[in-house]
């Protein structure tokens, strides 16, 4: 089968498309004929060398759609249209960036659509992270008020999306003001354009504080959300878009307002039932119009090279996906 493996860290370039033997199947894992899968920051990152963990040569990708090949003796059927994610996937063990991957079967997620393969590729990790950050981590309820920092990534869509589904009044911020008509028409009632002093801007609109702020640029700009929100609030820090992964001299008692509550998400943690069921109520929801995919620019398979430079050159306002032809 054909595979993109990474033999070492380094640039766009070091992604290989090669020919490898196909993954033996294997009791209680499930093979799946990859169909498309979608991009993710963070498997640049494990690219570039910042994923101790990671042993090369491996095969990227912690997402996938497909067909079930062998179900492994699960309760799974072969030819069932299934979503993989997480756990380890392309870190641990060979990933979605093959025409079969090899994942244990707490991974995948059946689902029932008719959506074409590209549009179901936008939607798993980006919507169920937002999903679970809103509704698990933030707890988000119908009339509060949400900021989502970081809103122009393919996250923020969704979570702009999802939260307008949810009835909550949403800002969202960007540094670039010519994707501000996108925002709006994605669901964000008001833009910001971040300049650094997102608090001032916030307290301008909404002088208490929002209720809640879904953190997707990071440690750069955590400080800033924390004191956006109101007394009795909540940050999620879901996202590390602005590439820093530690905060220095953090002091709790004197960054961290009075009574906010500051938490983080994180998708593998959701049991595999509960995704299920959240994962086919995102893909209904975009079938009927309720959400929007977000997909931003599908790639062939020999284009990763490419689809990884893009990625990484912050060209992206949504999701980027890779569909293998057959």
């Amino acid at each position: 089968m054909r595979a993109i493996r990474v033999h070492r860290p380094g640039g766009p370039e070091v992604l290989q498309l090669e020919e490898i033997p196909l993954p033996e199947p294997r009791a209680g894992w499930v093979r799946i004929r990859v169909r498309a899968f979608g991009l993710n920051r963070s498997e640049l990152f494990t690219r570039q060398g910042h994923s101790p963990s990671v042993r090369f040569p491996r095969v990227l990708g912690i997402e996938c759609v497909g067909v079930v090949d062998d179900e492994g003796g699960t309760d799974l059927a072969v030819g069932q249209t299934v979503v993989a994610l997480m756990g380890e996937m392309g870190r641990a063990y060979n990933g979605g960036y093959a025409e079969y991957t090899l994942v244990p079967r707490e991974r995948v997620l059946p689902v029932r659509t008719t959506l074409p393969w590209d549009v179901l590729a936008s939607l798993p990790e980006t919507y169920l992270t937002a999903w679970g950050s809103l509704t698990e981590a933030m707890e988000m309820r119908a009339g509060q008020t949400l900021l989502i920092r970081g809103g122009t990534s393919s996250v923020g869509m969704a979570a702009a999306s999802l939260a307008k589904g949810i009835g909550l009044r949403v800002f969202a911020t960007t540094r670039a003001p010519a994707k501000a008509d996108g925002l709006l028409a994605n669901g964000a009632d008001d833009i910001i354009i971040d300049t650094g002093r997102i608090a001032e801007d916030v307290r301008q609109r909404v002088p208490s504080g929002v209720d809640g702020v879904l953190e997707l640029v990071g440690t750069a700009t955590l400080l800033d959300s924390l004191r956006a929100v109101r007394p009795g609030g909540i940050v999620c820090n879901t996202g590390i878009l602005g590439n820093a992964w530690v905060l220095e001299r953090f002091e709790p008692l004197e960054d961290i307002p009075s009574t906010v509550r500051l938490t983080t998400y994180h998708s593998g943690t959701t049991s595999a039932e509960h995704s299920t069921a959240a994962m086919q109520e995102i893909v209904d929801g975009v079938a009927a119009g309720r959400y929007r995919a977000n997909l931003q620019r599908r790639f062939r398979f020999d284009e990763i090279v490419e689809a990884h430079r893009f990625m990484e050159e912050n060209r992206g306002s949504g999701k980027l996906v890779v569909v293998i032809d057959t």
